[in-house]
């Protein structure tokens, strides 16, 4: 008999034919926990290990492994994306270039988003960001409870697009907004984003999928079986991120860079790390 697992995976192009039953297995039975958006569900996962497969943020998963949560990781994406359109400032206030955020108020949704660590990576590393200049303002506690967020505050009840539209923040990282006084900080992201990805060789990871550790010790066979219906279920979708090995392997290695450059995990693991003996053989 197959065996249920809880699952929490959001509705994707690669993840469609897996959640609509297209696929079939008589290993791994899925049933399926809706949060929206999914990452709501990531907190529960990290904290209280409230499924057997998840999606997962790679930012909130390499801080989980730095603090010893019971995960593992799979070699599944499914989100990925260029960063660059994900940064707003307000025009009203005169033109703000990535190269003028050094001292400037930046807001952010939680200082640990996957979507923040990229775009600081690349703020730091192609345009000469100070990320220890910038007034960062924060309006959510990290996943990892251990985390300890030295960012200021956002006061409550505050709406971080509308502290820009207000003048009260100078930039937003990881938000796209529709309103006149609103511009793109990466003046022309499109361009921008073929320049970098010229440069780095890399598409940006933002999910991933993880199991439980338990799962992965007593279960390899069930663990490899959620990886290949994963697999699966992505390949029949030509919207869906499709990943060599070697192009996944080069997104990790450079996501664990900025996120331990950024101070969120304690060093930089090698990507071999990042899985175990069951999982890294699936790469």
């Amino acid at each position: 008999m197959a065996m249920r697992l809880r699952t929490l995976l959001g509705d994707h192009p690669g993840t469609s034919a897996l959640k609509k039953g297209a696929l079939k297995s008589d290993l791994a039975a899925f049933d399926f926990v809706d949060y929206s958006p999914t990452n709501k569900g990531f907190k529960p996962m990290v904290r209280e290990r409230s499924f057997d497969v998840s999606e997962m943020a790679i930012v909130t998963y390499l801080m989980a492994k730095s603090f010893g949560k019971p995960m593992v990781l799979l070699p599944n994406v499914v989100v990925a994306r260029s960063q660059h359109a994900f940064a707003l400032y307000n025009s009203k206030q005169g033109t703000l270039e990535p190269a003028d955020l050094n001292g400037k108020r930046v807001g952010i949704r939680s200082f640990t988003t996957t979507t923040g660590a990229w775009l600081r990576g690349i703020l730091a590393n192609d345009y000469g960001v100070d990320l220890d200049s910038i007034d960062w303002v924060t309006f959510e506690d990290a996943h990892v409870a251990e985390f300890r967020d030295t960012t200021k505050r956002a006061p409550a009840g505050k709406q971080i697009v509308q502290m820009l539209i207000d003048g009260e923040l100078d930039a937003v990282l990881g938000e796209k907004a529709e309103h006149p006084n609103l511009k793109p900080l990466f003046a022309d992201a499109a361009a921008e984003e073929k320049v970098w990805f010229a440069k780095r060789q890399v598409m940006p990871i933002n999910h991933m999928v993880v199991v439980g550790r338990d799962l992965s010790d007593k279960h390899p066979d069930v663990v490899r079986e959620v990886h290949r219906l994963l697999a699966g279920s992505a390949k029949a979708s030509p919207a869906a991120p499709h990943f060599s090995a070697g192009e996944m392997r080069r997104s990790l290695e450079l996501i664990t860079q900025y996120t331990a450059q950024q101070g969120l995990i304690p060093r930089a693991y090698a990507v071999d790390e990042l899985f175990d003996d069951v999982t890294r053989t699936l790469i």
